[in-house]
Formats: structure tokens, C-alpha cells, sequence
């Protein structure tokens, strides 16, 4: 099943993980943290984007093959989230 996302097709029968995540910045340094995080400690982080993220690097594969799609809010997020859980129902 091929989901049609801004970046370009996403053969989701390949995925390993799909999982939505919060890009912060903490004093200079960027990670990407879970939405449940950012719930509990949002008001000490500068949230940069978030990210819904297609990975479907295989056990032992050395290079990750990743489609990182960016959204400036929770709510355009969410959004994308339901277009693809769609595809799964």
C-alpha cells in the first residue's frame, strides 16, 4: 500500500516504525522527543516542528531509510496522522 505524502510515495507494507515526535530545542541542543514528553515538559523547550516519521530500516542495515515529514503544528500533525491511519483501516 503506497501512502502519496508531500515528499513523495511511501510504501507502507516496508515500514518497521511509524511514530509522530516533537522536534525541541534545549539550550542549543535538538532532539526529537515524543509527543507524551513535550506534554509534560513543553513549557521548558523550544519546540522547533513536528515530525511524523516513515522508517523502514530493516534489522542490521547499517543506512537509515527514513521519510522525515515536517509540520509547524500539532494540529497539521494530527492532521497527516489520520490521512495515513486511513490507509490502514
Amino acid at each position: 500500500m503506497i501512502y502519496k505524502s508531500k515528499e513523495g510515495d511511501i510504501d507502507l507494507a516496508q515500514l518497521v516504525r511509524l511514530y509522530p515526535a516533537v522536534v525541541v530545542d534545549m539550550q542549543g541542543e535538538v532532539a526529537e522527543m515524543s509527543l507524551e514528553w513535550i506534554e509534560l515538559y513543553g513549557d521548558k523547550v523550544k519546540v522547533v516542528h513536528y515530525v511524523l516519521v516513515f522508517d523502514s530500516t530493516q534489522t542490521g542495515d547499517e543506512e537509515k531509510n527514513r521519510v522525515v515529514l515536517t509540520y509547524e503544528t500539532k494540529d497539521e500533525l494530527i492532521q497527516e496522522m489520520q490521512e495515513v491511519a486511513k490507509l490502514f483501516n
